[in-house]
This record gives structure tokens, C-alpha cells and sequence, in this order.
């Protein structure tokens, strides 16, 4: 009998995020050995991966997370040449539009001089090694900014934030990298994905966040920027198996993900509080600061291509999406009730 085949590793950035866990347990369902690239910090920022942690000193364990930063060339060459992946997922990012607008340098420096000190890691050890190592970059659908929808592939971007133009930068990065030294790189053009996972400052989650708040008693109103705004929002978990399959193809090339529908948040809201039997008018007031000083008024992908060619399809749809992520933090508010009631935390702290 001959040896059963070698688990393929995959090099994961920005594994401690939504987008990263989720990748993480499709990976290893499929028997991948998992590195993941994390940064160094005085808290440890690693609970979307607690419930598949294990002791790295376990011969089993078959994820492994190493130090290191994308805002740091050299950590990255030495872990590509370290580990020598067969897959790269580049999903770390400053994510945060509006956040974007008030660290531009930041985030031009993590999400496109990142991608390309990556891409430049990859390529190198690809040259000194002969190995065949695969890339993937996750793009944005904010790097359409104002084009009209519905968005795909040859859609013209027209970027409206700092985040969006760092991504747009990271996307061309790996389209060059592609063409000039035929390197196996492919972008993922992501259109909104949520999930209970998703960071408390991004809009779906801090109104569900609230919508459990409030309808526990500890929060009354939920401030909020721009309701008109429509995207197209999907589940994580579904979206990370698109980029696995971008990665399984026998060339490179680029795809739209999304379900090709969008909803405002003004919508959203209205299926949040409606979830839980509440009207969403009663405890929702407008701050401008949640204003951006360029908005993007709509998106929603056309995934055609994805669903023809990679035989990629959404299951979670946007009511179940929006149910899902009420029920998780319904219970996370009930959990925050009984410490309040118990006089451990401030019943007015807001998360």
C-alpha cells in the first residue's frame, strides 16, 4: 500500500477575523494543515478560533498561528519560506470603511503595500524553490464605490474611500503579479458578507448587537449614519467556500461573490427589531458622524460567473441571515444581563 497523500498547507492572513475562522474550519474539514499569520498584541484577539484552538505541543494539532505583520516584509518572507504553503489567503486587512477616512495611511500601508510585500514573499520563495504556491487576494465590492449596480467582473471601478482604493491597489497588485510572472493569483471581489462573527462596529452587527440589548433591557436606542444605503449582504460561511474554490481552478482569474441581491439598512433594521417584535422607529436616531464624506449609495453583485464556472451558490439567504445573527446576539445579551444583574459590569456600558 502506498502512503496516503500529504495534507496540503495553507498560509491564512487576518485568520483571527470573521472572514479567516470561517476559512479556518472549511480548511480543516478538507485536512488541510492551517498556519495563520497574527499580530502581536497585549490582548490576546483570537476568540472566533477558541473553539478549534489546540495546544500547538499536540502532534495533532493541525493549526498553528505565528507572529508576524503585513505591515512587515521580512516576518512575511520568513514565514512563507518557514512553513512553504501550497495555498496563500490574503484576507487581513483595516477593514473599516469609515475608519479608512480617518487612518488613510494605515490602511494603504496593511491592505495594499501589504498585499504587495506578500505577493513579492510568495513570488521570491516560488523562484528559489520551483514549488507551485497559489494565491488568493480578497478584493471588495467597495472598490465599485459609485458605479451604478449590478457590479461583475468588467464592471469599471470608482473607489470612494480610502479602504476601497487600498483594496483596489491590492487587487491590481496581484492581477500584475499574474501577468508578469505568471503566478497563480486570483482575486476574490467580496461583496458584503455577515455573520455572528462579524466586528461590533461594522452596521449589521452593531444593530443586531443592540437589537439583543434592547430587547433584553440594557441599551434604549441604537445610533445609526445613512439608512438609504443598499448592499448586497451575504453569509461569511458561505463565501469562504467560494475562495477555496477560486484557489481549486486549474488557472487564475477573477470573481464576483454575492447573492445578488441588495437590501438598505433601513431594510435591515426593519427585519432586526421586526425579528424580535420590535418597531425599529421607537430606538433608532441618526448621528451624523456616521456620515461618509463620500457615501456609496449601492451595490449588489452579479455573481454569474462564480455560479457558472466555480459551481458556487449562496444557501443562506437574507432573512435567515439576519435571524441568525439576532438569535446569536440575543443570547450574548442575556449572558451581559445576568453579569449586570449580578453587579459585574455597568448596565450603561455599551459594547
Amino acid at each position: 500500500m502506498g502512503e496516503a497523500p500529504k495534507a496540503k498547507k495553507a498560509l491564512i492572513t487576518g485568520i483571527t477575523g470573521q472572514d479567516g475562522s470561517y476559512l479556518t474550519e472549511f480548511l480543516l474539514k478538507k485536512n488541510y494543515e492551517v498556519h495563520g499569520i497574527i499580530r502581536r498584541s497585549s490582548n490576546f484577539n483570537t476568540q472566533r478560533l477558541d473553539h478549534i484552538y489546540i495546544d500547538p505541543h499536540n502532534t495533532q494539532a493541525r493549526m498553528k498561528l505565528h507572529y508576524g505583520d503585513l505591515t512587515d516584509a521580512s516576518s512575511l518572507r520568513k514565514w512563507v519560506d518557514a512553513i512553504c504553503p501550497d495555498e496563500v489567503y490574503n484576507l487581513a486587512a483595516q477593514s473599516h470603511v469609515g475608519v479608512s477616512f480617518e487612518n488613510p495611511d494605515y490602511t494603504a500601508d496593511v491592505v495594499a503595500k501589504g498585499a504587495l510585500s506578500l505577493l513579492e514573499a510568495v513570488r521570491i520563495h516560488i523562484e528559489n524553490t520551483g514549488r507551485q504556491v497559489k494565491y488568493y487576494q480578497a478584493g471588495s465590492s467597495e472598490m465599485y464605490g459609485a458605479t451604478p449596480p449590478p457590479q461583475n467582473e468588467n464592471t469599471p471601478f470608482h473607489p470612494r474611500s480610502p479602504y476601497a482604493v487600498s483594496k483596489l491597489a491590492a487587487h491590481w497588485y496581484s492581477v500584475n503579479y499574474r501577468e508578469a510572472y505568471g503566478m497563480f493569483a486570483c482575486n476574490g471581489i467580496l461583496f458584503n458578507h455577515e455573520s455572528p462573527r462579524r466586528g461590533e462596529n461594522f452596521v449589521t452587527r452593531k444593530i443586531t448587537r443592540a437589537v439583543g440589548r434592547i430587547k433584553i433591557g440594557l441599551q434604549k436606542k441604537l445610533y445609526l449614519g445613512n439608512l438609504k444605503a443598499s448592499r448586497d449582504w451575504g453569509f461569511a460561511g458561505d463565501y469562504v467556500e467560494a475562495m477555496w474554490l477560486m484557489v481549486q481552478q486549474d488557472k487564475p482569474d477573477d470573481y464576483v461573490v454575492a447573492t445578488d441581491d441588495s437590501h438598505t439598512v433601513e431594510e435591515f433594521l426593519k427585519e432586526a427589531f421586526g425579528y424580535v417584535g420590535l418597531d425599529w422607529k421607537d430606538h433608532v436616531l441618526i448621528d451624523p458622524r456616521y456620515f461618509r464624506p463620500a457615501e456609496v449609495d449601492n451595490l449588489r453583485g452579479d455573481s454569474s460567473k462564480a455560479r457558472k464556472l466555480l459551481g458556487w451558490a449562496p444557501k443562506v439567504g437574507f432573512k435567515q441571515l439576519v435571524a441568525m445573527m439576532v438569535d446569536s446576539d440575543l443570547e450574548l445579551a442575556k449572558r451581559e444581563k445576568v453579569l449586570v444583574d449580578a453587579g459585574y459590569i455597568d448596565s450603561q456600558q455599551q459594547p
